[in-house]
């Protein structure tokens, strides 16, 4: 199913839950890989410094913060 608005597939934009994100990480033999994360498709990936409760208008939510 597309999502109309930006014309991307739905699993690009839908997200992912605490634990959908867990049980994908446990996938990986090896547990001591860092984990990085990317916002340009991609290009740079950065460390993730934090993990932050975030409770903000329109939901709460698990962040992954860059400090750099």
């Amino acid at each position: 199913m597309q999502d109309n608005a930006t014309n991307k597939p739905e699993w690009v934009t839908r997200g992912k839950t605490i634990r959908q994100l867990i049980e994908e990480l446990q996938s990986f033999a090896d547990q001591n890989l860092e984990v990085k994360i990317s916002t340009d498709d991609g290009a740079t990936f950065k460390c993730i410094s934090l993990v932050t409760r975030q409770n903000k208008e329109g939901g709460h939510f698990c962040g992954l913060k860059n400090c750099e």
